[in-house]
């Protein structure tokens, strides 16, 4: 009876793939090996064991002769550089057009439409970084009931909004009413919740927050259920792929929440999938390019590692691996078109494997291992 645990550092890319530059990356982004240089090195001993450092130059996480998981650098094939695409992609799907995204703000039928379902308009309707916009238009917000609609770079339609002015619930159907309304053209992959509290100089972001993405088609995650295999779900994994296949999911509070929740699920589960997200990496510390809190993000996931090995079976497998990049030492806050790693521990011996075309070479694993 076997686990197979794919664990997703969200944003840990290792390198800029070659059409970077068609998706308005800066050259030389590799989130993992710049935030390493940035620092002046990472202490990655068991990351280091596994044979990380094979995969980029990273300081401090030399490359090994021996690796003890077998790993790769995996090439996304997929049109974008997003959470959906990046694990979508991870299950067997491939987004061969790009979701929608929105430069200059929504257009006025999509902003006029949702202000029908909050009861009245929006405020911002802009690209922006989710912390600076709460300190921008937080005061107006908590001053009118006005809802502070945002985007980025990526295929989103956020909406953000005090937890004592709007209730989480009201927060939560209007984004499940803007989901519905936001078909094609303007299908965004995703639309976020973004509750946040406290006062005007002092807002912060809970964990509240519901993502509601676009309905997936058929993917590994349906197999694995129609083959009788449990798929356990940890942090936003449910949420992205709509809870297709999901047997049990659990929300999370932060990276080490998600690592305690997945240890608990290898003390009960006797046989299944168990897809782990870490959000921290990408929201806390790439998009706030905060680069020493990403690199100290790293080493306290590194410490957990050996009790991580402590619960896996002889049969288990762990796959380490990233949806997308995110170098906090870009300019900018968005996200960066990367390679990702592939870390692969099984009992099969440790090697290099190169440079896969990808990522749902991470599927693949999956279903060898469990699949019927």
């Amino acid at each position: 009876m076997a686990r197979f645990v794919t664990i997703v550092l969200d944003s840990g890319g290792i390198g800029a793939l070659p059409d970077a530059a068609e998706y308005g990356d800066a050259p030389g982004a590799n989130t993992i090996g710049n935030t390493a240089a940035h620092v002046g090195g990472l202490a990655l001993p068991n990351f280091e064991r596994f044979g990380l450092g094979n995969l980029t130059g990273i300081a401090g996480v030399p490359a090994q002769v021996a690796p003890r998981a077998r790993v790769a650098r995996l090439r996304e094939r997929s049109r974008g550089k997003d959470t959906i695409t990046g694990h979508w992609e991870m299950a067997g799907i491939i987004t061969s057009v790009p979701f929608p995204t929105y430069p200059d703000g929504f257009p006025p039928d999509v902003v006029e439409e949702f202000a029908r379902i909050a009861g009245k308009p929006s405020l911002g309707n802009k690209t922006a970084s989710g912390t600076e916009i709460i300190e921008e238009l937080g005061a107006e917000h908590m001053a009118t009931g006005r809802p502070i609609l945002y985007t980025s770079a990526d295929s989103v339609f956020q909406v953000a909004a005090h937890e004592e002015i709007v209730p989480i619930e009201t927060l939560y159907d209007w984004c499940e009413r803007a989901r519905a309304m936001l078909v094609p053209p303007n299908a965004v992959n995703r639309v976020i919740a973004r509750p946040f509290v406290g006062m005007p100089g002092s807002f912060a972001r809970t964990a509240n927050r519901r993502d509601y993405a676009i309905e997936p088609p058929p993917c590994l995650l349906d197999a694995l259920a129609a083959q009788g295999v449990g798929v356990h779900a940890v942090g936003k994994i449910s949420d992205i792929f709509c809870g297709h296949g999901v047997t049990t999911s659990v929300r999370i509070v932060d990276n080490r929440d998600a690592m305690e929740r997945t240890f608990d699920l290898l003390e009960r589960v006797e046989h299944g999938f168990i897809f782990t997200n870490l959000n921290d990496f990408d929201s806390k510390y790439g998009h706030r390019r905060n680069v020493r809190g990403y690199a100290d993000a790293l080493q306290q996931l590194d410490a957990l590692l050996p009790r991580l090995e402590s619960l896996l079976k002889p049969a288990d497998e762990v796959v380490f691996t990233a949806d997308h990049g995110c170098d906090p030492t870009a300019p900018g806050s968005d996200h960066t078109r990367e390679f990702v790693p592939f870390v692969h521990l099984s009992r099969a011996e440790g090697a290099e494997l190169g440079t896969l075309e990808g990522l749902d070479h991470v599927g693949a694993a999956v279903q060898r291992a469990l699949g019927k």
